[in-house]
């Protein structure tokens, strides 16, 4: 099975990999619906969840019922537990309502972000069936200050300029506005590796870890992120999470969250 999901997902156009999906999905989390594991984001239970990665396949990570990866699970939790973000206040008129950006959206989050009246929800991005709004991240055709809430996750190892992306993710967020900017990252590694000569798809998995990565993080994406002006929290939220929590909802212990906002 590992080996067919990643031919799947090495050879499936992303687009058609996110309408395909909708069709797999309810046969496979019908197939592993057990007690074992618990997707928290739709409470449902497996007795396994499926293998995924472009690369070296990761095994138990991919929720049958949502497809929810491991970061994706992670930061619904902190979403509902640490935020507001799911909070609702009453008789809130439309231009009152807080106004969310998400890039490239997760179907795990899609419908249900959608799906809360509380808050004016738009997605973007170039490519995704699921975008209200085709966009450039590097040019983006929003106001200044726009946004109270920007999620953009998995995006920026893919931006060339990712310096220029993070600088319009900054010039939307309003002040005091909290962004959500997950991104693949090596802990291991203080600083970020790049190699714009690495043009090959075979030679860029193997060494990004995915063929359309241009990039792998370190430590310092943090720092980065602060250059263009953010205030940014270093969040590791498993740390607050038991280890029979981490066990039973597939996360991956020790993955940061970057949490930050803007503060002029």
């Amino acid at each position: 099975m590992k080996q067919l999901f990643k031919l799947i997902l090495n050879t499936v156009p992303r687009p058609l990999l996110i309408r395909l999906s909708y069709l797999v999905r309810p046969i496979l989390a019908f197939a592993l619906r057990g007690n074992t594991y618990v997707d928290p984001i739709d409470g449902r239970g497996f007795n396994s969840f499926l293998p995924y990665g472009y690369g070296q396949q990761r095994s138990n990570v991919l929720s049958p019922s949502t497809l929810s990866l491991e970061r994706h699970r992670l930061l619904w939790l902190y979403l509902k537990n640490e935020t507001n973000f799911f909070k609702t206040k009453a008789n809130r008129s439309k231009t009152e309502k807080p106004s969310v950006l998400h890039f490239a959206p997760e179907q795990a989050f899609y419908k249900r972000f959608k799906s809360l009246n509380h808050i004016n929800y738009t997605t973007t991005d170039l490519e995704s069936p699921l975008a209200d709004v085709k966009a450039d991240i590097c040019n983006l055709p929003f106001e200044d200050n726009s946004f109270d809430w920007v999620f953009c996750n998995h995006v920026l190892e893919h931006i060339p300029n990712d310096t220029k992306a993070m600088q319009e993710l900054f010039r939307v967020l309003k002040p005091g506005g909290t962004g959500i900017f997950q991104i693949p990252q090596d802990l291991n590694r203080a600083h970020t590796f790049e190699d714009d000569s690495i043009t090959d798809k075979k030679e860029r998995a193997k060494v990004f870890g995915q063929y359309d990565h241009v990039r792998v993080y370190g430590l310092d994406y943090f720092d980065k992120l602060r250059s263009v002006g953010f205030k940014v929290d270093e969040v590791n939220y498993t740390a607050q999470l038991s280890d029979t929590e981490i066990y039973k909802h597939c996360l991956a212990k020790g993955e940061i969250i970057p949490v930050v906002t803007k503060i002029s």
